[in-house]
């Protein structure tokens, strides 16, 4: 799919654990590890407005385009 989550970096900049952005988003860590590995295929706008609460981001800092991706 050639959208994506991609959070790592802002995460890493936060300097929070994959538990840490699990229990502040209020996803399960299997989830937020969907999110991560690219298995989502859709993400709630309630999720992307927790992520970004956590993170202290915009959306476009972790929603990523790669239109060489293929599903």
């Amino acid at each position: 799919m050639p959208i994506y989550v991609d959070f790592e970096k802002q995460r890493n900049r936060k300097g929070m654990t994959m538990s840490q952005l699990a229990d502040e988003v209020g996803i399960t860590q299997a989830n937020l590890f969907v999110l991560k590995s690219n298995r989502a295929r859709a993400i709630r706008f309630s999720t992307l407005e927790a992520l970004c609460l956590a993170l202290d981001c915009q959306p476009g800092d972790i929603l990523k385009f790669d239109a060489g991706a293929s599903e």
